[in-house]
């Protein structure tokens, strides 16, 4: 079923199903839910501003309020009249706000108890209770902003660095939604002249009419580069699991606080201090991280670390990139051997440890280092880098990237659907046949921006979101 802009929409989502209606005037708190100085709840819906009157403290003024206005007052409980909350409340008038209707917002003090007793009052007003991104949703609906922007709404709340942050803010601001746009007028241009074949016989066309093979080639190049982002950008968006394991003792808690660059994992000389993981988030030159330090890889009879060797392996199945620890002190070139099954993946990365405390010449292939004095560190860390990143350049906040793999998919869908139009004209088959290949790339573009968009499209990106987003 293909959907355009209806004003109706069931989603039948992982949670229980819901209806977005934009008949209805929603609420939700804007920030986070918690004890905080100020919390903001979101209203949105024709009539907003009508139905908040009887709860403010200044009705006429409400009533009477320009949009971009900001009015003081009290929300009061207008049965007994008694003061709930002193607020700010500004007005967003028809078209003028995120969600391109009728909208208020309302700062408030950050109080859990005052917050749940204004969401009673806008209840019994007829107000309800927003669903998962109905905000940005409903932005859609209004054509505020393409599901590219949608999406990149979604990317920069997650974002988890800041070369993320503006990254996603450059798909915010349109610029996917611009390079999508220009490609398929390249598109259009081909099925015009196509389209001018198929309603003329051939020979009330001129013979010096070619086939635009470059114009499709062009715009193949041009979805192939920007899917060629991909990882690049889910790298920095999702950021990358990396795992430090070893044996016991090899300095895997030193390395592990000095990438934290803070005293977080328990230190000791003894063997088998960490029994069980400790995880933590840091940022590798752009690169969202979250780093494992795990238990120490060697026999025991021990149940519990044991238990820790168990989720050790475990995490070293799902990592990124493994940093290989072992203590120089003990080991040679043969003794590496035992972990060979280790050194072969291609996810490892040999850290040659306590380089400081012995003559030994490090393995071949390792990265020396003394943990506890940071010698060998930056060589490390840039080796870190690079294989995370595949050698491919690091992007700047201005490149245009994407990170979703539905996007990924609806350019993959494009970009074959050309090959094919391209193939069939080649070997001068009937023009409907080409026809239906563009137009199945043009389908695909328009999915990205959401110019034709199914039900399940809109599930998958909405019912992500966050309540109040």
């Amino acid at each position: 079923m293909i959907w355009t802009r209806a004003t109706r929409i069931r989603i039948l989502g992982r949670m229980n199903v819901h209806t977005y209606d934009t008949k209805d005037i929603i609420y939700a708190l804007a920030t986070a839910w918690g004890t905080a100085p100020i919390a903001v709840i979101r209203i949105s819906g024709q009539g907003c501003v009508e139905a908040l009157k009887p709860l403010f403290s200044r009705p006429e003024a409400l009533g009477a309020s320009a949009s971009h206005t900001v009015l003081h007052g009290d929300l009061i409980d207008p049965k007994y009249k008694n003061p709930i909350d002193e607020v700010l409340v500004t007005v967003f008038r028809d078209g003028r706000g995120y969600t391109g209707e009728e909208s208020v917002e309302i700062s408030c003090h950050g109080s859990i108890p005052g917050i749940e007793s204004i969401f009673a009052q806008l209840k019994d007003v007829g107000m309800r209770p927003a669903s998962p991104g109905e905000f940005t949703f409903r932005a859609f609906m209004h054509g505020r902003m393409d599901l590219t922007r949608a999406e990149a709404v979604m990317e920069i709340v997650s974002s988890q660095s800041r070369l993320s942050h503006s990254l996603a803010l450059g798909r915010l601001e349109g610029n996917l939604f611009s390079l999508i746009e220009e490609i398929k007028q390249q598109v259009l241009q081909v099925v015009s002249m196509v389209e001018l074949q198929l309603d003329y016989a051939e020979d009330e066309i001129a013979d010096d009419v070619a086939f635009p093979f470059e114009a499709l080639e062009e715009a193949k190049r041009r979805i192939d580069a920007l899917l060629s982002t991909y990882e690049m950008g889910k790298l920095y968006g999702e950021g990358a699991r990396v795992v430090l394991a070893g044996a016991t003792n090899a300095g895997k808690s030193t390395l592990f606080n000095l990438l934290l660059r803070e005293e977080r994992s328990i230190v000791s000389e003894v063997h088998g201090t960490t029994r069980d993981f400790i995880e933590s988030k840091t940022v590798l030159d752009g690169i969202p991280v979250r780093l494992y330090d795990t238990a120490g890889l060697r026999e025991s009879s021990d149940a519990i670390e044991m238990e820790g060797i168990r989720r050790t392996r475990k995490l070293l199945s799902e990592a990124d990139l493994i940093l290989l620890m072992l203590d120089g002190t003990e080991h040679d070139d043969t003794s590496v051997s035992q972990y060979r099954h280790l050194l072969e993946d291609p996810r490892c990365i040999l850290v040659w440890n306590k380089t400081d405390l012995t003559t030994k010449p490090p393995a071949k292939g390792s990265y020396p280092l003394s943990a506890k004095r940071g010698e060998g560190f930056a060589t490390l860390r840039d080796e870190m880098v690079r294989r995370l990143t595949k050698e491919t350049d690091r992007p700047d906040g201005q490149a245009l990237v994407i990170e979703s793999s539905r996007q990924r998919d609806e350019l993959k869908h494009a970009s074959d659907a050309l090959v094919r139009a391209v193939a069939l004209a080649r070997e001068e088959l009937p023009m409907d046949i080409v026809a239906v290949e563009l137009a199945e790339a043009l389908h695909a573009l328009g999915s990205l921006t959401g110019e034709v968009a199914s039900d399940d499209i809109l599930e998958r990106i909405f019912s992500r979101f966050c309540v109040g987003k």
